[in-house]
């Protein structure tokens, strides 16, 4: 049950209507409704319960000067020094995926591949949160590793799903993960707070050409391997 209300969307429901929305109303969340999704995204499950992930939600005038900063960043193509590699090549069918996902989003909003401004001025939205009114930046503590980021990708999917139960809609962006400094420096952190990636989230804006972009997921015969 809900603090604001019954969520009726089974769990099931919520993983199959969850998406990534790349278009937001300004509408902030209510403060409890806030709260109440943040607290039960805690309820993730980690290893050995040391729940690694330190997230900070931004939103407010801090977003907005933040988003300013990171924009100007994209824009004027300052080199990013991510605290992890953001260099992987996909190949193979990784490479398919990633080509159609690319396909279905740019071709939604109707930018071509030879518009080389169109398509900086779309992939630039990412440092604008998508117009959303909400952002949480999700840090790791130094030393933690990979074994650790899992666990925080854990913590992300129960956020979200909990967002989509509540009909708010998200985001995750590892775009968002490019300019840690830029971030830590708004947001008054230590560099032992190392930035994993960021989730944009508030209300829908059904009016985005984006948010109609639809990409597929693989059978399970073609990935999943059941031993007996």
């Amino acid at each position: 049950m809900s603090l604001l209300g019954p969520t009726a969307m089974s769990v099931d429901t919520a993983i199959r209507r969850r998406r990534s929305v790349r278009g937001f109303l300004p509408n902030e969340l209510p403060e409890p409704l806030l709260r109440e999704i943040f607290e039960l995204a805690q309820r993730a499950p980690s290893n050995c319960n040391v729940q690694p992930w330190t997230p900070h939600v931004v939103s407010g005038a801090t977003l907005r000067r933040l988003r300013e900063a990171l924009v100007a960043a994209g824009m004027q193509d300052v080199a990013p020094q991510p605290d992890w590699p953001a260099e992987t090549k996909f190949v193979g069918v990784y490479r398919e995926r990633q080509v159609d996902a690319a396909v279905q989003l740019y071709g939604a909003m109707g930018v071509e591949r030879r518009d080389v401004i169109g398509r900086k001025l779309a992939y630039v939205r990412n440092q604008g949160f998508f117009d959303a009114p909400h952002v949480v930046f999700i840090f790791m503590p130094h030393p933690f590793d990979t074994r650790e980021a899992t666990d925080i990708g854990i913590y992300a999917q129960t956020l979200m799903l909990a967002m989509t139960a509540r009909g708010v809609a998200s985001c995750a962006q590892g775009a968002l993960g490019l300019y840690p400094e830029i971030v830590r420096q708004h947001l008054g952190l230590d560099a032992d707070r190392r930035l994993l990636f960021g989730v944009s989230f508030g209300y829908e804006d059904p009016g985005v050409k984006a948010n109609d972009a639809r990409v597929e997921r693989a059978r399970i015969d073609d990935v999943v391997h059941f031993h007996r």
